[in-house]
């Protein structure tokens, strides 16, 4: 590999990582097993190191994963006192090995192991003071995290006031994971079912999802609990981790029954050995084990690298897998008109499921493999996440078997497939009239971050097939009769459908945008839009110029807006949603003030309120929010992480350069900002 590859190669793994991230922390549902991420974060890491010059602060290998939202966060975003960093992992006993050498050299003290199970849930940072839960904040992105106090204190186990008299420092922190027992998984999953909503694909996402919950209520009924694992205290600079741990228990925090002092790195792996059969029969997710230097004082001396303390590691358990044979292949036509290859299996028993179907993503993956019809096959299903063929078991390939061919028509409809070469996936182009795409877009304009409507996949299905439901609007065009003959619908179930579609009607602009299920117009984009244009018809009657003026549109999303406005069925279906009461133009609020009045102001950094709000907050009294640092920028309001190319040009252009206080008392000098943590008034 040449410097011009290996950079290629560089650049196309941060972009997949990061789109990882963005599925595994974000938005909760991975579609790769830990395995394979870090096979992919270990890949780029060895060509970072065997190509420096293509290093780079913003690479996934420097930071952590976020669970931060970047546009309209729906919680307070505060610091952590300390980083929150995440742990190197290994897979390898030998690479446990080569981290007790590097500890060994890294200092000359004697030091001492302690081995814990690593709880598979979503990472959780306590404050403590005076013996009072003061605030929670998720993991974020290592420095800032969300506060989720609210949610926290529905789970039993944390105490919001610690024991009297149990001696807890007056100020700390507590790190731990929230997870989801099997048992409150298995109950959340029925009830989904039984309510025909998706359903999580593993406790972890599960868990991570309820904790970003709205609503604490919501959240208490999902049976979380918690584990802590890692004290930041002061006093405890020549005392043990497992020893600060023990405290911990005192005071009244959860703290894990299954940690063991291990002298060396012999009793480390027997540990290791001893649960990656143990684990098997435990109520809870664990998917590997947390080696740490059990003394402080050592902790100290080799102290961190950008993202992992040197004095711990997190070894996982291999992700299990099961041979079984492929008995056909479906091909499942998506909203979008992708069609994705699943494999029916002969049902076989993996990570305490019956596994009877598994993705095959597309014709490269299939072609990769050379998946065949009767094959033998070997199912992984790391971290307990939607299963995967990982390989053919060739030795048992049946004799006259031939190669799988992806079908070149639409199995739904007919219409001849295209490629989209970008994501290696075929398209059925037929978007108005395959009954898949039609069911699908239904789903998706009635769904919670879109309308919001009271209906189900079940009774979706049945509603299309019967023909009820054609097109967006005939939602609000169906009577009882037809709504009662849907499985199990009676009276309560169409007064709930008729109120959500009545609610619906109060759905601002972006979301509607977003529910129309124009190609590529994700959430974010809709808001953009619909903040630019102001209403749908500015935004149709808008040219290929003037899309991609707009921030965050390029051409290819230009085309997919301008491609579905030319539509006639589509240009109907708005005007018909416009009569049933939606809500097509932008709402426009009244400033609070005229202090920001023609300014210009750019942000930069993490704020202690959301970036979004920040936005709202300058419009909310009459400035304008700048897209990038000009001659004509009023001021440069910089939080922490600033980015430093923002600063650099601000002090060449000689823009003041303003902290989220100073920019505070300039917009709202009459506002009581005592606390510093304390929001700002927007209405």
């Amino acid at each position: 590999m040449d410097k011009t590859q290996a950079k290629r190669r560089i650049e196309a793994l941060r972009e997949e990582i990061n789109a990882h991230n963005r599925h595994y922390y974000l938005e909760n549902s991975p579609i790769i097993s830990d395995y394979e991420f870090d096979l992919l974060l270990r890949e780029l890491i060895e060509l970072e190191e065997l190509y420096p010059e293509f290093k780079s602060a913003d690479s996934p290998t420097a930071k952590v994963g976020s669970d931060l939202e970047k546009e309209n966060a729906p919680f307070a975003q505060y610091p952590h006192l300390h980083p929150m960093l995440s742990l190197a992992n290994t897979y390898s006993i030998e690479e446990l090995s080569d981290f007790d050498s590097r500890v060994k050299k890294g200092t000359d003290s004697p030091f001492t192991y302690n081995c814990e199970l690593k709880f598979d849930g979503t990472g959780i940072n306590l404050l403590y003071r005076g013996g009072i839960l003061v605030r929670a904040l998720t993991r974020g992105d290592g420095t800032v995290g969300d506060d989720v106090t609210r949610n926290i204190k529905t789970i039993k186990s944390i105490p919001v006031q610690l024991k009297d008299g149990s001696g807890y420092p007056e100020e700390f922190e507590i790190r731990g994971e929230v997870y989801m027992p099997f048992a409150s998984f298995d109950k959340l999953n029925i009830q989904r079912e039984l309510d025909e909503e998706p359903l999580f694909a593993n406790p972890r996402n599960a868990a991570a999802g309820s904790l970003k919950m709205l609503s604490s209520k919501a959240v208490a009924e999902r049976g979380l609990d918690c584990v802590l694992y890692h004290l930041i205290a002061p006093g405890y600079e020549d005392s043990l981790h497992s020893k600060s741990l023990e405290d911990a228990r005192n005071w009244g925090l959860p703290v894990s029954d299954f940690s063991r002092k291990c002298s060396d790195i012999e009793e480390v792996v027997n540990y290791i050995q001893e649960w990656d059969t143990r684990r098997h029969g435990l109520p809870f997710p664990t998917d590997g084990v947390v080696v740490k230097v059990d003394q402080y004082r050592v902790q100290t001396q080799l102290g961190f690298t950008a993202k992992t303390p040197k004095w711990a590691v997190a070894y996982k358990f291999k992700p299990e897998e099961a041979l079984t044979k492929i008995e056909s292949i479906d091909y499942q036509v998506g909203r979008t008109g992708a069609v994705t290859p699943v494999a029916n299996l002969s049902p076989v028993l993996l990570s305490g499921t019956t596994v009877k179907r598994a993705t095959l993503h597309n014709a490269d993956q299939m072609d990769l493999l050379d998946i065949r019809v009767g094959d033998s096959v070997y199912v992984e299903k790391g971290g307990e996440i939607i299963p995967k063929i990982t390989r053919v078991e060739l030795s048992k390939r049946p004799a006259g078997s031939v190669p799988e061919e992806f079908p070149k028509t639409c199995p739904a409809c007919g219409t001849p497939l295209v490629r989209d070469p970008e994501q290696s996936k075929f398209f059925c182009p037929n978007s108005d009239f395959c009954p898949p795409q039609t069911e699908g877009k239904i789903l998706h304009f009635s769904s919670r971050k879109a309308m919001d409507i009271n209906i189900g996949e079940v009774a979706v299905h049945q509603l299309c097939e019967r023909e009820y439901v054609k097109e967006l609007q005939d939602l609000y065009n169906l009577d009882d009769l037809q709504l009662l003959s849907l499985d199990k619908w009676k009276g309560k179930s169409v007064e709930n459908f008729r109120a959500s579609l009545e609610k619906s009607k109060t759905v601002p602009f972006h979301r509607v945008l977003y529910a129309l299920g124009i190609r590529n117009v994700g959430e974010t984009t809709a808001k953009t839009l619909a903040s630019h244009f102001k209403n749908i018809d500015a935004l149709a009657s808008a040219s290929k110029e003037a899309l991609v003026e707009v921030e965050d549109v390029g051409e290819t999303l230009a085309d997919s807006i301008l491609n579905w406005f030319s539509e006639p069925r589509h240009a109907k279906t708005v005007e018909e949603l416009k009569k049933a009461g939606l809500q097509f133009s932008a709402e426009e609020k009244a400033p609070v003030s005229d202090t920001l009045k023609g300014m210009t102001i750019m942000i930069t950094g993490n704020y202690s309120i959301p970036r979004e709000t920040m936005k709202y907050y300058i419009e909310a009294h009459s400035g304008k929010v700048g897209s990038s640092v000009t001659a004509s920028t009023t001021y440069l309001v910089a939080g922490a992480k600033a980015g430093s190319s923002k600063l650099e040009k601000a002090r060449k252009l000689g823009i003041p350069v303003i902290s989220e206080e100073e920019f505070y008392r300039i917009a709202a000098p009459d506002e009581n900002r005592e606390d510093k943590n304390a929001e700002p008034t927007l209405f």
